[in-house]
């Protein structure tokens, strides 16, 4: 258990960025609501809640700073090599542990009234506050990252049963009232375009590249589209994946091509990446 490898998405660049801000608040409302590392005293117990929230504001910064430059260097390993359990669990801790360095000197070094305290009840006090800041938030976001994922394979299991049923022969295409302009056979069909209130029907038409324009939407077009290879790939387009010949990986996105002239190479964005991917090498 310890060495097998976490999943990908708790290191994914999305939810990397949503665990810095969700804990970034949590402490900020920690902070605010129990004042613990003795903050109040770092500037004299003299604050108004106002100001206080200011500083308390420049003291969580400080403080997510760690996990900030901690998920960005656990992203690039997740990426090149994996993270195991046992070195996840670590992670963590060291976590824990640099951001308890700077409360322990705030508290020790910065208090303008306090009696001096003792290094060892510091230390104590600074780890058991910090491991709350941390790890509440944490327990929090992997339960709602794991809930996300197996809502997302449960989607995906649901696309693969629908592939599974057979492919229509011919499109059709129909205007915003419902009104039928176009079919064509399922061979003939490139990719739709969306543009503002119409959309663009991209086909082939006795062997040359040949577009409709339509008043409809590129949402209404995937409903009609549901259970069928012509699936949402970004934002502004739809394509048939039977008439894709090539994807390739440039810089980190990702294109399909059609292999004819004229054709333009389709982007892939990272929303739609994934499941466009595992058609292809499924």
């Amino acid at each position: 258990m310890v060495n097998k490898k976490i999943p990908a998405y708790i290191y994914g660049k999305k939810n990397s960025i949503h665990l810095v801000l969700f804990t970034a608040l949590f402490a900020l409302v920690f902070i605010n609501m129990f004042e613990p590392f003795s903050s109040r005293l770092w500037h004299g117990g003299v604050l108004s809640s106002e100001l206080y929230l200011i500083f308390s504001s420049l003291i969580v910064l400080t403080g997510v700073l760690v996990v900030v430059i901690s998920r960005i260097l656990l992203y690039y390993r997740g990426r090149r090599h994996g993270v195991s359990f046992g070195t996840y669990g670590v992670w963590i801790v060291l976590e824990i542990f640099f951001m308890s360095l700077f409360y322990t000197v705030y508290t020790l070094y910065f208090p303008a009234t306090a009696e001096p305290a003792s290094l060892i009840d510091v230390v104590k006090k600074v780890l058991m506050r910090t491991s709350l800041v941390l790890l509440l938030p944490y327990a929090v976001l992997h339960l709602y990252f794991a809930y996300k994922d197996k809502e997302k394979q449960l989607q995906l299991l649901q696309e693969d049963l629908a592939s599974t049923t057979p492919q229509q022969n011919v499109y059709s295409f129909y205007d915003e009232r419902g009104d039928l302009r176009l079919s064509v056979t399922r061979e003939n069909l490139l990719y739709i375009e969306a543009a503002d209130n119409y959309v663009i029907v991209r086909y082939l038409n006795k062997g040359s590249l040949t577009k409709l324009l339509l008043r409809n939407s590129l949402k209404a077009i995937e409903k009609n589209m549901a259970h069928t290879n012509v699936v949402r790939c970004h934002r502004s387009y739809m394509v048939n994946l039977d008439a894709v010949t090539v994807i390739r990986r440039q810089k980190g996105d990702i294109f399909m091509e059609f292999g004819k002239e004229q054709v333009p190479d389709i982007p892939v964005s990272s929303k739609y990446d994934e499941k466009i991917t595992r058609w292809f090498t499924s």
